[in-house]
């Protein structure tokens, strides 16, 4: 009993941090301007988010969310959705999610007191999935903005928005992980937690138990449109770094190194010579891009950045990303089994990424059956289109090792055990003294998108 008591005495209270940080939270509506055909028959309301909800709740929910009102003429509808967001400066700036108002016409920001406000989109950010918005006021309550560099695995954090359209819902939880990387969002080392997130509440924020603003609630991994105990917030540093650039330029730059890279697992770093897994391979270098002008090759292994470990290869994205382009820094890499220090310049991120050309049609055919693949020289025009000074690509795969990892014909061998490939006797004679039992690296070109692949050979 005695311990009960202890435990419940070192559970924190939430309730003065939520009363003084609430009037500081908005919900967020959008209108955009639709055809009419794309809302045809829609007399109810329907929100994929609440299949599979008891029929009561669902009844309640319909039954107390306004419904879409036609416009005057019958020949457009408004949509409407909620977000969430949260009031940084007593002049009205706001900060929610990119997607929360992305296409809207018109963003309606509703305050603690159910006033509400039409906002101004002062720029957004959709790699970061930031947007700022400027309302008229003075006087406003603002929320208080923590380092969320500060933030430990294991502490307590707490969300306030509006899931479902229920206005200042409260949830907390503990932070589960830092820095973590989700598909097709480089640039944000996002916050994981446990905090229950659902629908309406993205855009709105993440408070630590100083009441201090730490993240902006983006994201949830989810099987069934609700909270499954995996939540993740954009980190304030990210967040304020973007309203900063966003307020005083209208965009936001990013550095930009012009390479591909790739994990290092245990059988890349002992072909590499690695005494652990860590890093991030360079698997190609763009033509003209930072790495190639600093000197950076493919097969290196970029171990850190200014001093700073790159543990996982998503690491180094989120550095090179928070730096201003022009930026000088130093690289830690492994070339050829020993160290090395690169002096380099940041580049700017372009606005859209490049592509290689695809391999062509092949020439001479030769063949090596140690590894179950026939092989063909690129032509001098194939090498240009691709940016190579040499390499081999596959017209055929036979039964064998080649055949097991995966290789295809059209994929273009620039690299076997970290040795250049110029031609295809080379490659015939590399592949003929591979070692045994050991991990062999390769590097491949598929599509124009380069990686290095490992394997063993039996006998």
């Amino acid at each position: 009993m005695g311990q009960a008591l202890v435990a419940q005495a070192s559970l924190p209270d939430f309730t003065e941090l939520v009363e003084q940080a609430s009037p500081a939270v908005v919900n967020i509506s959008t209108r955009q301007k639709m055809p009419d055909r794309a809302v045809a028959g829609s007399g109810s309301l329907n929100v994929p988010d609440l299949e599979g909800l008891p029929p009561m709740f669902r009844e309640f929910f319909e039954r107390n969310v306004p419904q879409v009102p036609r416009a005057p003429g019958g020949g457009r509808r408004e949509a409407q959705s909620l977000g969430s967001g949260f009031i940084i400066s007593a002049d009205g700036y706001v900060l929610t999610n990119n997607h929360v108002i992305a296409d809207a016409d018109e963003i309606i920001v509703r305050l603690s007191d159910r006033s509400e406000l039409e906002a101004k989109l002062i720029g957004t950010d959709p790699r970061s999935d930031v947007a700022l918005l400027k309302v008229e006021g003075s006087d406003l309550p603002i929320v208080n903005l923590g380092k969320s560099e500060d933030l430990k695995v294991g502490e307590w954090v707490l969300a306030i928005g509006s899931p479902f359209g229920f206005d200042h819902s409260v949830t907390a939880g503990i932070v589960s992980a830092k820095g973590r990387s989700l598909p097709n969002e480089s640039y944000v080392p996002f916050i994981q937690t446990d905090v229950a997130i659902n629908p309406g509440n993205s855009g709105g924020p993440l408070f630590n138990l100083a009441g201090e603003v730490v993240g902006i609630n983006s994201q949830i991994f989810t099987r069934s449109g609700g909270f499954m105990g995996l939540s993740f917030a954009i980190p304030m540093s990210v967040a304020m770094d973007v309203a900063d650039q966003l307020k005083a330029e209208g965009k936001v730059s990013r550095g930009w190194l012009g390479v591909v890279i790739q994990e290092v697992n245990k059988d890349l770093a002992e072909s590499f010579g690695l005494e652990k897994p860590a890093g991030a391979l360079v698997a190609q270098v763009l033509e003209d891009g930072p790495a190639a002008k600093g000197g950076l090759q493919v097969g290196d292994v970029i171990l850190s950045l200014n001093g700073k470990s790159i543990i996982m290869s998503a690491d180094l994205p989120h550095l090179v990303g928070a730096l201003k382009p022009g930026t000088s820094v130093e690289l830690n890499v492994v070339r050829d089994g020993a160290r090395k220090k690169l002096q380099l310049k940041i580049g700017a991120l372009p606005e859209d990424g490049e592509a290689l050309a695809n391999a062509a049609t092949p020439g001479v055919e030769r063949s090596s059956n140690r590894l179950g693949v026939k092989v063909v020289e690129l032509s001098a025009e194939q090498q240009k289109s691709l940016d190579l000074k040499g390499g081999v690509v596959i017209s055929e795969v036979q039964d064998g090792p080649a055949a097991l990892i995966g290789l295809r014909p059209g994929d273009v061998i620039t690299h076997l055990n970290n040795q250049a490939i110029n031609s295809a006797k080379t490659f015939a004679e590399v592949a003929q003294a591979l070692p045994k039992n050991r991990s062999v690296s390769m590097r491949v070109l598929r599509q124009g998108r380069a990686s290095f692949i490992t394997f063993k050979l039996a006998d």
